[in-house]
């Protein structure tokens, strides 16, 4: 079940706040959690009800580990509560492993000769890359004592599978939302709010991001000879906002109806392509992920000692590597890692007398070509991509096909590039000033919430794949 099908929006969503409501008639917070994991379990199983069954024993083991570990550091027994957390690591990071990597790790030794491991065919659970990474942040904070133990079974599963966030993210903190499994409240403007970025992620994803992915396609989609140097670069800086209002829609979706039933997810998108380099890019960017590797791999001890390089090398590797079991992503990944190394070695206060177009300059086109490593698995293709770009493979500079393919999309490609600046926060900001300002923009916002659900919904009903990106990380 994806978030922009009507199927979710018309009724699976209606009916879970209709319940939701009801069950808040009781002051007591365990019927309404209840509702959010019956209505979360249904979520998961409706794609993959066999592997429901690996999500609740990855719930219940890991429920245990977190008591046992409690119970060691009470009775001060540092060494238990370390190889508990050690065994909650491997039990995690393995069965996320096996189910992502067996198969890549398996092909890739097979090219040693006399080597002929039987690869793994094995369907990657949905949502296992973020919900693990939910899961060991729980671990390694109860470890670290920043949080209290989850002594109800219940309430842990709630935090694990809650539906708006279980699938792509954003990868939620227990420490965020701890406070509010056990006590939370909707008010009228959390509910209003929580639509709005309901309506505006879909909006995203169904008006913009679905149809910036036709011209993606139709460039990109097979071999293409015939592809010239603007075409390659065309196609894939629209490839580039293709992917951001994928991913950032989803990701408001998942805010927003958070904020709708009382939670309050941290931010995962803050209009990236305004970055002025890389690091800011990556401040910017699928923030919860680029945030857990800085707090929990960053600074992990390389041979004995914390190594600021090697740690940083490590966090990049694993980034592009989380993003798939493809050669591409780990190039990916140290792609990005290369550019924020230099800029370390530059200097922020160096880096900020540059002139800043030059700067603008720099980062759009390391980060558009960044785009084109990610979405070229099959490295052949991505050897061939590289030599569009500069016409080395016999391209010519323009065509005909490109200059037509503008011309048709030219309404589109110009929303999309208004998107990506901060348009809602200037709303926001308005409507703050003033209390005659807070009743026009309310208006106008409701007006735009209600054309963005028609727009989207008009779109949907001819749609028969419309799957998110993130989907298959």
């Amino acid at each position: 079940m994806v978030f922009s099908s009507l199927f979710f929006l018309y009724l699976f969503l209606p009916v879970c706040l209709i319940c939701y409501g009801l069950s808040s008639v009781i002051k007591s917070m365990v019927p309404r959690n209840l509702v959010l994991i019956v209505f979360s379990l249904i979520f998961y199983a409706w794609g993959e009800p066999v592997y429901i069954l690996l999500l609740l024993t990855s719930v219940f083991v890991n429920y245990l580990l977190g008591l046992s570990m409690h119970g060691c550091q009470k009775k001060k027994s540092a060494g238990g509560a370390k190889a508990l957390m050690t065994l909650g690591l491997i039990f995690n990071i393995g069965l996320l492993g096996v189910f992502k990597y067996s198969g890549f790790i398996a092909e890739n030794l097979n090219r040693i000769p006399n080597v002929n491991l039987p690869v793994p065919q094995l369907v990657l659970p949905i949502g296992i890359s973020f919900y693990t990474f939910q899961i060991l942040s729980y671990i390694i904070d109860l470890y670290w004592e920043k949080i209290d133990v989850q002594k109800n079974p219940l309430n842990l599963l709630l935090y694990i599978s809650m539906f708006p966030q279980l699938i792509a993210g954003p990868i939620v903190r227990y420490s965020t939302i701890a406070a509010e499994i056990r006590e939370r409240h909707v008010s009228i403007v959390d509910f209003s709010e929580g639509f709005t970025r309901l309506s505006i992620g879909l909006a995203k994803k169904v008006i913009l991001a679905n149809n910036l992915s036709t011209i993606v396609d139709a460039f990109f989609g097979k071999a293409n000879p015939e592809i010239s140097v603007a075409g390659t670069w065309y196609a894939v800086i629209v490839y580039a906002m293709q992917i951001y209002f994928d991913f950032s829609g989803y990701s408001d979706m998942a805010i927003g109806m958070g904020r709708m039933l009382g939670f309050h997810f941290d931010e995962n998108f803050r209009h990236p392509f305004l970055c002025k380099d890389i690091s800011e890019f990556w401040q910017r960017w699928h923030i919860s992920l680029g945030t857990f590797f800085r707090d929990y791999l960053l600074y992990v001890p390389i041979f004995g000692k914390r190594r600021k390089y090697g740690g940083l090398f490590l966090v990049w590797f694993c980034t592009g590597l989380w993003h798939g079991a493809s050669w591409n992503f780990v190039i990916w990944g140290l792609y990005f890692g290369i550019f924020i190394f230099i800029e370390q070695m530059i200097g922020k206060k160096r880096m900020k007398k540059i002139p800043i177009v030059i700067r603008h300059i720099y980062n759009k086109i390391v980060i558009i070509i960044g785009f084109g490593i990610f979405y070229f698995e099959d490295l052949g293709r991505l050897g061939r991509f590289f030599g569009d770009l500069i016409g080395m493979n016999g391209n010519r500079l323009i065509d005909d096909v490109t200059k037509l393919s503008v011309q048709n999309n030219l309404f589109l490609l110009i929303a999309a590039l208004i998107c990506c600046f901060p348009l809602y926060d200037g709303i926001t900001a308005l409507r703050k000033k003033s209390a005659a300002g807070a009743y026009v923009f309310g208006f106008v916002q409701t007006v735009l919430n209600l054309a963005f659900f028609a727009m989207s919904s008009i779109l949907l009903v001819d749609a028969t794949n419309n799957p998110f990106l993130y989907f298959r990380f």
